[in-house]
């Protein structure tokens, strides 16, 4: 499966975000728009006028192959977000397109638009995922075994950068437990660890001389940080499949936790007794905690973390808003680090 770039996608095939807003009417035609995003292979391949019926339609040419069948009918049946906290906020959708241009990933360049410019060749099929350590069901898992079984659902949430900025964005996907739960963790099992692909070849920033991650990039979870409703991993946004540049074809998304722990395009999970070396920690520990919580109690060393700009901006028009303890999310997280120093384990 080839996945597009947003700026081959013309604004009018793209769901408008009020229209997704309105999400009884969204979810209740989900079956034809489902599919035909699949079916297209691109992100947000529909078409519709705002208060019109939504009809999906695949393109003449997907200069590629489509997705196969199995994945394109995951998305004919997604479970919709509930309207309240936690799974679901009120806040304003950051638009479809913001989302897909302003990115880290770092393996396609340093720039927030390299992601989305230089991400064309990037391929997910064939894709697999290595399971390792301690676990009872390690071993390799191609993606159709991975995702088949699980039944997809929408979760809208909000992602906060360390860099101070944010986004609310709608992901589809499932809760990382359902995953990890297959694999039969051992009780040695303290911590898990994920690893992204490396591609020299469809990844153009791994090779660069300005590159600053040891690659494969590294991220961890405590096995109960792991296993708590929240932790999901996605494979699609805004209803159709998810973009090269926003860490296709699963990634995963911690909504408490700064954007940097929600390691995109995953290859590999390792069962771990011990605590792992993490990408940020190993370049810059004394900036980029392990735990990397949502702390506006906790200043970076460079910047402050109290207030944050919510996306879209332009350089006249910013939006400056109060950042939460946990992103919002304490009643659902806070007890999972009762009694830490949030000062010391950031």
């Amino acid at each position: 499966m080839l996945i597009k770039k947003p700026d081959d996608i013309k604004p009018s095939e793209i769901t408008p975000e009020s229209v997704y807003r309105n999400r009884r009417e969204f979810m209740k035609d989900s079956s034809k728009l489902m599919l035909g995003a699949a079916v297209a292979g691109m992100s947000g391949m529909v078409n519709g006028q705002e208060g019109d019926a939504l009809k999906a339609r695949a393109p003449a040419s997907l200069e590629g192959s489509s997705p196969p069948s199995w994945l394109a009918k995951k998305f004919t049946d997604i479970k919709p977000a509930p309207d309240s906290e936690p799974f679901f906020t009120g806040e304003t959708l950051t638009p479809y397109r913001d989302i897909t241009n302003y990115n880290n990933f770092y393996e396609f360049g340093m720039d927030k638009d390299h992601p989305s410019r230089r991400s064309d060749k990037f391929q997910t099929d064939p894709w697999s995922i290595v399971v390792t350590g301690e676990a009872n069901k390690a071993g390799r898992y191609n993606l159709e075994d991975i995702l088949k079984p699980l039944d997809l659902e929408e979760r809208v949430y909000r992602l906060r950068c360390v860099e101070a900025w944010s986004m609310v964005v709608p992901w589809i996907g499932f809760p990382l437990a359902d995953l990890l739960q297959r694999f039969e963790p051992s009780s040695k099992a303290k911590y898990v660890e994920f690893e992204t692909l490396v591609d020299p070849e469809t990844m153009p920033g791994v090779t660069s001389r300005f590159a600053i991650v040891d690659w494969p990039y590294r991220e961890g979870l405590r096995m109960d940080e792991a296993m708590n409703p929240l932790a999901f991993i996605a494979v699609g946004l805004y209803g159709s499949i998810l973009p090269a540049q926003n860490g296709a074809p699963l990634r995963l998304v911690v909504p408490w936790k700064y954007g940097f722990k929600s390691i995109k395009s995953i290859v590999r999970i390792n069962f771990r007794e011990t605590q792992p070396l993490t990408s940020w920690v190993d370049l810059q520990a004394s900036e980029y905690g392990f735990y990397a919580n949502v702390n506006p109690n906790v200043h970076h060393p460079r910047w402050r973390q109290d207030k944050e700009r919510r996306l879209p901006q332009t350089l006249f028009s910013r939006k400056y808003i109060d950042t939460r303890l946990f992103n919002g999310y304490a009643d659902q997280v806070a007890h999972l680090y009762e009694g830490m120093n949030l000062s010391v384990y950031y």
